[in-house]
């Protein structure tokens, strides 16, 4: 048995797929949504949410600034569920060392024509009094923001609905080809085009990517507003992040508009066991006291984890699948998926449709980091 066939099939109901589905139902393209769970179940739902330029390389930045600059333009459109907040970022500098960090990010910043301000030791402590003593200063990114993200799917999952796009809600998909997918039921849905926007999962579809899941912990408080104003990352976050050797925790705190906090966060490669460590989360907290002493004293509601999909070099994947005609890559964003979601429709788009991107596409191309299928 087969469905009707379609313009696009996009497999995965996160916030890569939803955004890639509403951007092709504006080229009144005919799109269907396959989603083996519920729509923004996996790493979408278990995010943080923060909308954020970074510069590990010229490529992320330009990934980052391109896609937060399309967040600021859709954000008069966000229903007020979606809790879309322009609080800025402080990366939290501990040391002289961190705030000469600050200083070259500043500068990188600046020459790029993103706002940032340098904040001094007694201006981090007037921004943030929460934050301990002592502390060197930090970088203020003023134009960051934070976003409820499952909010933001059900938003463009209805938009594209809106424009013609079909819901296939928990239907697993079997395989991808060139001709569509076929689903665990044995059912297809052609298409002469598919996009695999399944996340840290994309491998159980295809094999030959070069992904690995990346286990992190969050917890959310009750709530306590005002207890902090800024998205807050500790300049440290830079050394171990990123790393893909290690696990690692990093003081990363995030206001919400309920007043709630998002504490995070942690990084581990090997696990794919969805269960809460408590090592680990006991270390994570342990890591956001030190930085906000009275955290110590919050209640909090609950904790869970999710995975990341990551990438050896950090980039995800977007564009043409090697050795497919007619399938597109949407994933391998790690920690960056909600912030990079709207620019990566925008690149995959333009790419399906033959029209030069508005930035480079080359640094994300899936052929620089797997083999073609056999």
């Amino acid at each position: 048995m087969s469905s009707p066939g379609y313009d696009v099939v996009i497999v995965g109901g996160g916030i890569v797929g939803a955004a890639i589905a509403a951007e092709f139902t504006r080229e009144k393209m005919t799109v269907a949504i396959v989603e083996a769970g519920v729509i923004s179940g996996g790493a979408t739902a278990a995010g943080m949410g923060h909308i954020v330029v970074m510069d590990d390389s010229e490529a992320q930045f330009a990934l980052t600034r391109y896609s937060q600059r399309i967040w600021r333009e859709l954000a008069p459109e966000l229903p007020t569920d979606c809790e879309y907040m322009e609080c800025g970022t402080i990366w939290v500098a501990a040391d002289e060392e961190e705030i000469a960090e600050a200083r070259r990010k500043q500068s990188y910043y600046a020459e790029r024509v993103v706002a940032v301000e340098v904040l001094d030791a007694n201006q981090l402590s007037k921004a943030e009094p929460n934050l301990r003593r002592g502390l060197a200063g930090g970088l203020l990114v003023p134009q960051d923001a934070v976003v409820y993200p499952p909010c933001v799917v059900r938003m463009l999952v209805e938009r594209a609905q809106s424009n013609g796009a079909t819901l296939f809600l928990g239907k697993r998909t079997e395989k991808i080809d060139d001709l569509g997918v076929t689903l665990t039921d044995g059912s297809r849905i052609s298409s002469g085009l598919t996009v695999n926007a399944t996340g840290a999962w994309a491998t159980k579809l295809m094999p030959q990517l070069a992904i690995q899941p990346r286990k992190g912990h969050l917890l959310i408080t009750d709530r306590y507003p005002g207890f902090i104003r800024h998205q807050l990352v500790e300049l440290g976050y830079l050394k171990c992040a990123h790393t893909l050797t290690a696990e690692s925790v990093a003081f990363n705190v995030q206001p919400r508009m309920t007043g709630q906090l998002l504490i995070g966060s942690s990084r581990q490669l090997g696990s794919d066991d969805p269960r809460i460590e408590q090592q680990m989360l006991s270390h994570m907290l342990q890591r956001a006291v030190e930085y906000i002493p009275g955290l110590g004293e919050l209640s909090s509601i609950r904790s869970w984890t999710g995975f990341r999909a990551a990438t050896p070099d950090k980039l995800p994947l977007i564009g043409p699948c090697p050795g497919y005609e007619h399938v597109f890559l949407a994933t391998g964003h790690e920690g960056l998926g909600i912030t990079t979601s709207l620019g990566t429709a925008k690149l995959i788009v333009d790419q399906a449709l033959g029209r030069k991107p508005e930035i480079p596409v080359e640094p994300y191309l899936p052929s620089r980091a797997m083999k073609a299928h056999e």
